[in-house]
């Protein structure tokens, strides 16, 4: 059986944990949080592990992270990751400090050119080691956790950095690991985005455009009911009605209670929910069925398009070449950039598309010459007739 991580809950154990790991090269880290659970998730669990040993770090518990903080932002040790935007994400929204530097070992295995580069499909491709998948949804806030949840955890920093030490050996043979420090290096700089609430978001339910019209003034309605009862609650929306739910009550619009069980509610939703639901339900009655969004402002122009459409062309031919994904060659946002501008040579194409010195090096001068070939965006003098 997997052995139990060292719990940190107090500053003295945290102070423990920072001068054991102060020396070492390299350290593993990943994060757990209630995502699932929560209208407001938040990192309840911050697991760190060495060579040796495994920590697990309570935020809940711990008032002042700033030891950690130091820890995880210092110039050594360097952080091995998984998935290290996420990571970074979350710690800088609930907890105001990031990580730096890191390894990536997902971004690694997809700039090698690996297709299965989940954490899970890593570990037992190279060390059959077979990850407990069923805690991906737990609940990381509830306290005390269960001993089998920080087992969970921490199998998910116990073999990253032999992940490491196997990925960069690769990345070092296939002459890659300054194209892969180059993306580690911007993935520490990512930085959260608030985003309130949208009510014209609920087109993203699913089914919800194949929708009749007289069914979409309730869905609407629903939709902004689930998320302001979520949001009272701190619950994921999800689980106060699913999706399916949602579409289901749009459909057959219901009167009364046996019709929201016809729908999908449960006895103990309708109690906490019913009147609610059937509020809304009828709210949306004289409502005029919103319209599926057409896009916004005017029409792209052609010239843009083509140009986007030509350099999508000359990144999948790059990226079949290298046997990679496409977007390790260059990013969407980085193409749409420079179909937009008129770059004049390598330099302004990696200052255009925000590239980093080696992606400018290998890609600048081919990029200028596909860009050569496709519409001009210069708008031609008046000839004055």
């Amino acid at each position: 059986m997997d052995r139990l991580p060292r719990m940190v809950t107090s500053p003295a154990e945290l102070g423990a944990m920072v001068t054991a790991l102060r020396d070492a090269p390299l350290i593993a880290v990943d994060t757990e949080s209630n995502a699932f659970h929560a209208y407001r998730p938040r990192v309840c669990l911050i697991q760190v592990a060495d060579r040796d040993h495994e920590w697990a770090v309570d935020p809940l518990a711990i008032n002042d992270l700033s030891p950690l903080a130091s820890l995880l932002q210092g110039a050594s040790p360097t952080k091995v990751i998984h998935a290290a935007d996420g990571d970074i994400l979350a710690l800088r929204r609930d907890l105001h400090f990031g990580i730096a530097p890191v390894f990536d070992t997902m971004l690694a295995a997809r700039i090698i050119g690996l297709r299965r580069f989940g954490l899970a499909d890593l570990l037992e491709q190279f060390f059959q080691v077979k990850l407990d998948k069923r805690y991906q949804r737990y609940d990381w806030a509830e306290r005390p956790m269960s001993e089998a949840a920080l087992r969970y955890a921490a199998s998910d920093v116990r073999h990253l950095l032999d992940l490491h030490d196997l990925l960069r050996r690769q990345l070092v043979e296939a002459g890659r690991l300054d194209e892969a420090e180059e993306e580690f290096a911007r993935i520490t700089r990512v930085l959260p985005e608030e985003r309130p609430f949208d009510p014209d978001t609920f087109w993203r339910v699913r089914g919800a455009r194949d929708l009749p019209p007289p069914a979409r003034a309730p869905l609407r309605e629903l939709y902004v009911f689930r998320d302001s009862r979520a949001r009272a609650l701190d619950r994921a929306p999800v689980r106060v009605m699913g999706d399916d739910v949602l579409i289901a009550l749009s459909q057959q619009r219901p009167v009364d209670a046996p019709g929201l069980r016809r729908a999908g509610l449960s006895a103990l939703q309708i109690e906490r929910h019913g009147a609610a639901v059937l509020a809304a339900i009828a709210d949306a009655a004289g409502a005029p069925p919103p319209e599926p969004p057409r896009g916004n402002g005017p029409p792209p122009d052609p010239r843009i398009t083509a140009r986007y459409d030509g350099l999508r062309v000359w990144r999948r031919e790059r990226a079949a070449a290298r046997g990679v994904e496409p977007e390790i060659i260059i990013s969407n946002a980085a193409l749409r950039a420079l179909a937009r501008a008129t770059p004049r040579d390598a330099a302004d194409v990696g200052r255009v598309a925000q590239l980093g010195p080696w992606k400018t090096a290998e890609y600048g001068e081919d990029l200028c010459r596909a860009l050569a070939r496709l519409p001009e965006m210069h708008t031609e003098p008046d000839s004055g007739g």
